[in-house]
């Protein structure tokens, strides 16, 4: 049996402003358990989830919505 650390899905990942664009799978996430990257939409809820992977993100603290919309 295997007893190097993995990653179970889905996970709850906190962000931060500075993070943004937020996309997954993030840059934490082991190679191997990669799919499509997709850009998810965080900033009016707070909370995202991916499509793929069922991750949850939650934003912590407010987006600069500076040059955000055009």
């Amino acid at each position: 049996m295997n007893t190097s650390s993995t990653v179970t899905y889905p996970q709850e990942v906190e962000i931060h402003p500075n993070d943004l664009p937020l996309y997954c799978p993030n840059p934490t996430m082991n190679a191997k358990s990669w799919h499509p990257r997709v850009f998810l939409e965080i900033e009016a809820t707070g909370k995202a989830m991916c499509p793929y992977c069922g991750t949850r993100y939650t934003l912590i603290g407010t987006p600069n919505s500076d040059h955000h919309h055009a």
